[in-house]
C-alpha cells in the first residue's frame, strides 16, 4: 500500500520511510505541517502564474517599470513555490524572469546614464567653445579700439584721444563698436584724461563686461592706452585694471 510523504506530498513505496524528494521521515511524530489534498492524492504540479507573469515582463525588459516587476514577482513566485509542498512549480521560470529584471535594470540605467553624459558632455564642450570664441572676439575687438585710438591721436593730435566710440566707428576700424556692444559684450570708454589742463587727452580706458552678468562667460576685460590687455575673472568691472591678470603676447595673437 503506497503512503504520502507528510512533507511535500510525494508518493512513497511500501516499506519506504524517508521521502526520496524532501528527505522527509516518514515516520515522524505528529505535529507535521498539513498535506496539500492536492499533492497527496498524486495530481499534478501547477505552474505558478507569478513565475510565468515574472518571465514575460523580465522579456520585455527594455521598459523599466515592467524589469522592476519582473524581479519582484520573481522573488514572491519562488517563495510561493518553496513554500508549497510540491504543488507549484515553475522555479526555472521565476529565476529567468528575476535575471532578466536585472539585466533590463542595468540595461536602462546604463542606457540613460550615457545619455544624460553626453548631454552634459556636449554641452559643456559647447560651452567652453562659446566661451573660447568669445574671448578671441573681444580681445580682437579690444585690439581694433586700441589701434583705431592711435590712428585717431595721430590725426588729431590737439585733442588727442576720444572718448567716444562712435567716432572711431565711422573712419578708424571700429566699426562693428559703434553700438557700444559686441559678441554679447558692452564696450566702454571711460577716464579719458590730460596731462595739462585744457590739454589733449593723453589717457583713455577701455572697459569690456558682459552686457548679462553672471553668464557663463561673465569675463571682465579692460585695456588703456598702453596696449595691455587683461581678464577678471569675476569680480567688480572696474577692478579689472587695479587686479586684473595681464594677457601673454601668445594669448593675444592666438585671439
Amino acid at each position: 500500500m503506497r503512503s504520502f510523504c507528510l512533507g511535500c506530498g510525494n508518493s512513497l513505496a511500501e516499506g519506504e520511510r524517508f521521502c526520496g524528494a524532501c528527505g522527509r521521515d516518514s515516520q515522524a511524530g505528529p505535529g507535521v505541517a498539513p498535506v496539500d489534498p492536492q499533492v497527496a492524492f498524486g495530481l499534478p504540479p501547477e505552474t505558478s502564474g507569478k513565475a510565468i507573469f515574472s518571465l514575460i515582463c523580465g522579456i520585455l525588459f527594455v521598459i523599466l517599470p515592467l524589469s522592476i516587476v519582473a524581479v519582484i514577482f520573481g522573488y514572491i513566485a519562488l517563495s510561493e513555490i518553496r513554500k508549497s509542498p510540491g504543488r507549484l512549480k515553475g522555479r526555472g521560470l521565476a529565476i529567468t524572469g528575476i535575471v532578466l529584471g536585472y539585466v533590463g535594470v542595468v540595461f536602462i540605467v546604463a542606457f540613460f546614464g550615457l545619455g544624460f553624459y553626453g548631454v552634459w558632455k556636449t554641452e559643456k564642450e559647447f560651452n567652453n567653445a562659446a566661451a573660447g570664441s568669445g574671448k578671441g572676439s573681444v580681445v580682437s575687438s579690444m585690439r581694433s579700439v586700441n589701434m583705431a585710438e592711435i590712428a585717431y591721436v595721430q590725426a588729431h593730435r590737439e585733442a588727442g584721444y576720444t572718448c567716444a566710440l562712435s567716432e572711431l566707428a565711422e573712419n578708424w576700424g571700429a566699426r562693428s563698436l559703434a553700438s557700444g556692444r559686441s559678441n554679447g559684450y558692452i564696450f566702454e570708454l571711460k577716464n579719458c584724461t590730460s596731462e595739462k589742463p585744457d590739454g589733449p587727452i593723453s589717457k583713455y580706458q577701455l572697459l569690456v563686461y558682459p552686457a548679462q552678468p553672471g553668464s557663463a562667460a561673465a569675463r571682465t576685460y579692460c585695456t588703456d592706452q598702453s596696449d595691455i590687455i587683461r581678464v577678471l575673472q569675476s569680480g567688480n568691472p572696474n577692478d579689472c585694471f587695479t587686479v586684473g591678470t595681464e594677457l601673454s603676447t601668445k594669448e593675444i595673437n592666438n585671439s
